[in-house]
């Protein structure tokens, strides 16, 4: 079981794990050995997230999700397969730790009178300025 966060724990069973070659330069090594990781992760089926994180976190992935609802994680920064294995599960980790945080609600305020008077100045300065680009009559 792995501690993400206080109370929520993930089995391990529930990651997919697959090696594949890392792309990019890295001489004759990059060709023979699968050191790249693809982490999966099926949020669509955890039982581990309680439903508000699971909201955040499919919010907070972005492209790492797929269609089926699978979070994955590719890490290939590093020569070893065991250090990308560390990484990407770090990764995987500090993304779900991001979405238990809550997001603080926005509380509405109004402009001070300061703010409105600066931009009603701001406003007729322009005005001013396109108003001395038009052209003058003929006549004149």
């Amino acid at each position: 079981m792995i501690e993400v966060a206080p109370g929520i724990l993930i089995d391990e069973r529930e990651l997919e794990e697959r090696f594949v070659r890392a792309p990019g330069p890295g001489g004759q090594n990059v060709n023979k050995v699968s050191t790249a990781v693809e982490l999966r992760f099926d949020l669509g089926h955890t039982q581990a997230l309680p439903e508000a994180v699971r909201a955040r976190l499919i919010r907070l992935a972005g492209r790492r999700l797929s269609a089926e609802g699978i979070l994955t994680i590719e890490a290939h920064r590093f020569r070893t397969q065991e250090r990308n294995r560390r990484d990407a599960l770090e990764r995987l980790v500090a993304l779900i730790q991001r979405a238990t945080e809550e997001p603080k609600p926005r509380k509405a305020t109004r402009p001070t009178r300061a703010s409105k008077e600066r931009r009603l100045a701001g406003k007729s300065q322009r005005a001013e300025v396109k108003g001395l680009r038009r052209r003058t009559h003929p006549d004149d």
